[in-house]
C-alpha cells in the first residue's frame, strides 16, 4: 500500500515537474504578430535573392533569420513562405483621388484594389477631396478601412481658372505664402504645381518658396518656363515627360519665346521639340537632373491607353464592373477628344507616345531617378486603381527597363523621393512590414508582380482573392491588358 502511494506520488511529480518545465518554455519562446518563414527575399537595392524567414510585431519587422526555428517562437500567423518570392510592398507614385462630392464614395471603394494589387503605398497627386482624404488616412492607420498608405498634396496649386476643381489660386507672391501656409496646415506631404493657368513668375516663385520650406515639390511644368530653371529653382519630381523632352531640344530657349508670345501652344509645340530633339542636349539635361537628385514620373501607361482610344475596344475591361458609374462617367471627354480628333492629331499622338519610350530608357540609362506611377483616378479613362502600377511596369519593361529597374521606380525610388526611406521601401530590421508576397519571381518575368499569394500591411495579411471576391470580380486578377 505504501510503495503504491509513493509510486502513485513519483507519477504526479513528474508530471508536474514537465507541466512547469513546459510552461517556462512556453513563457520564455518569444511572441510574434506574423512570422513569414523560407521565403525568397528579394533586396531590391540590387536584386539579391536569400531565403530568410521575416518576423513582425507592431507592424515592424523586428528580426531577420536564415533558418525558421519554430520551436523558440510563437504566432498567431505564420505563414509558409516556401518557393515564394518577398518585396517591400509595392508603390503607386502618381494617382488621383478627386471628382468632388458626389464621388467620395466612389473614390473611397477604390481603396481596397490597391491592397489586392500589392501597393500598399499611393502618392495622390492632387484632387479635391483633401478633407476625406486625410480621414481615411486615419481610419486605414486604425484599421477601420482597407486600403494603402497615403502621401497626398491636397490641393494643387495653379493660377486663376484652373483646370481643376479645388485648386488654390496663385496670381502674387503674397498668394504663393498663403498657398503653402494652407498646404503645411493640413499638413500636406508635397507641393503639386498644375500647368493649366500659372504664370512662369509664380511658377518658379513656387518652387522657390517651397525649397526654402524644405517642403518637397512636384508638377507639370507651363511651357513659358525652360527645364532647367525649374530644376535649378527646386522642383522634386517632373510629372510626365513633356517637360523633360521639351528640356532636351536644341531650340528650347525659341520654343520657349515662341509659347511666352502665344504664338505657339503647348500641343503644336510637340513635332517640333521632337525634330529638334538633341542627343548631346539631352545628356546635360539628364546630367542636370541627376545632379539635383529631381525625380521623373514617365506614366507610360496612361499614354498607351489614351494614345489608342481610338483604335482599343475598353468596353469589355472586368474593372468597369466594380468602378463607380460617377468615375466611369468622368471618362467621356477624353474619350470623346480623342474619337473626334483629326487623323493627323491621332497620329502625332501616337508617335509622340512611341518617343516617350526611347525618351524613358534613356533616362534610365543616364541614372536619373524615375518613378513608377499610374495616373489613376477619375477622368483618366481605363486607367484603374491597382492594376494599372503594374500595367506601368509593365509599359517600363517594354521600354527597356530591366524588372529590376521598373520595381525600383516603385518603392524604393518613392521611399527616398519622400524622403521616408529610414522607415521603408526596403526590407529591413527596423522598417516597416509593408510587404507583398509573390508566388513567382518577378525578376525573371515583370508580369509575376501581379501573381501575388498575400500582402502584408502593418500587423494586417490580406489575400487578393478575399478582396476582389468581395468586389465580385475574381477576373480582376487575372486582367492582362
Amino acid at each position: 500500500m505504501m510503495l503504491s502511494i509513493i509510486r502513485n506520488y513519483n507519477i504526479l511529480l513528474l508530471a508536474l515537474i514537465a507541466i512547469s518545465v513546459l510552461s517556462c518554455s512556453e513563457k520564455h519562446k518569444e511572441q510574434y504578430d506574423i512570422v513569414i518563414t523560407n521565403v525568397n527575399l528579394i533586396q531590391v537595392e540590387n536584386g539579391d535573392i536569400t531565403k530568410k524567414t521575416i518576423y513582425i510585431n507592431n507592424g515592424t519587422i523586428t528580426k531577420l533569420k536564415t533558418i525558421d526555428s519554430i520551436d523558440t517562437y510563437s504566432t498567431k500567423n505564420r505563414i509558409d513562405g516556401t518557393g515564394k518570392f518577398l518585396l517591400p510592398g509595392f508603390w503607386d507614385n502618381h494617382i488621383h483621388l478627386r471628382g468632388g462630392d458626389s464621388l467620395i464614395e466612389e473614390n473611397k471603394d477604390l481603396l481596397p484594389l490597391f491592397i489586392a494589387n500589392g501597393i500598399t503605398t499611393v502618392r495622390d497627386a492632387g484632387g479635391d477631396l483633401t478633407a476625406e482624404v486625410l480621414k481615411w488616412k486615419k481610419a486605414i492607420k486604425n484599421n477601420e478601412l482597407i486600403g494603402p498608405n497615403i502621401y497626398t498634396s491636397g490641393p494643387k496649386l495653379d493660377g486663376a481658372n484652373a483646370t481643376w476643381a479645388g485648386s488654390l489660386v496663385v496670381e502674387s507672391s503674397e498668394d504663393i505664402s498663403k498657398a503653402l501656409d494652407s498646404l503645411e496646415r493640413i499638413p500636406s506631404d508635397f507641393v503639386k504645381i498644375y500647368d493649366s493657368r500659372i504664370s512662369r513668375e509664380n511658377y518658379l516663385g513656387i518652387l522657390k518658396q517651397a525649397a526654402d520650406r524644405g517642403m518637397i515639390s512636384s508638377g507639370h511644368m507651363p511651357f513659358t518656363v525652360e527645364l532647367n530653371e525649374a530644376v535649378d529653382s527646386g522642383i522634386g519630381a517632373i510629372e510626365h515627360l513633356y517637360y523633360i523632352l521639351k528640356g532636351c531640344s536644341d531650340n528650347e530657349k525659341e520654343i520657349t519665346q515662341a509659347i511666352i508670345n502665344k504664338k505657339l501652344t503647348f500641343w503644336n509645340a510637340m513635332d517640333g521639340l521632337i525634330s529638334t530633339y538633341s542627343d548631346s542636349t539631352a545628356q546635360k539635361t539628364f546630367q542636370l537632373l541627376k545632379d539635383n537628385n529631381t525625380y521623373v514620373v514617365p506614366t507610360l501607361h496612361i499614354g498607351n491607353i489614351l494614345s489608342y482610344l481610338d483604335e482599343v475596344d475598353h468596353t469589355a475591361d472586368p474593372y468597369l464592373k466594380i468602378i463607380g458609374k460617377g468615375i466611369i462617367k468622368t471618362y467621356e471627354g477624353r474619350i470623346k477628344r480623342a474619337l473626334t480628333a483629326s487623323e493627323e492629331a491621332k497620329k502625332s499622338r501616337k508617335e509622340l507616345n512611341t518617343f516617350f519610350k526611347s525618351l524613358t530608357k534613356s533616362l534610365q540609362d543616364a541614372d536619373v531617378k524615375l518613378l513608377a506611377g499610374s495616373d489613376s483616378g477619375a477622368y483618366n479613362s481605363y486607367t484603374y486603381s491597382g492594376i494599372s502600377l503594374h500595367q506601368e511596369l509593365d509599359a517600363m519593361v517594354a521600354a527597356g527597363l530591366t524588372p529590376l529597374e521598373a520595381i525600383q521606380a516603385s518603392a524604393y525610388n518613392g521611399s527616398k523621393y519622400l524622403k521616408k526611406d529610414k522607415i521603408t521601401g526596403t526590407i529591413a530590421i527596423g522598417k516597416a512590414s509593408d510587404l507583398v508576397i509573390l508566388n513567382s519571381n518577378p525578376l525573371l518575368n515583370i508580369k509575376n508582380t501581379r501573381d501575388i499569394f498575400r500582402v502584408i500591411k502593418g500587423d494586417q495579411v490580406y489575400d487578393p482573392k478575399k478582396i476582389m471576391k468581395d468586389y465580385k470580380c475574381l477576373d480582376c486578377l487575372t486582367f492582362k491588358n
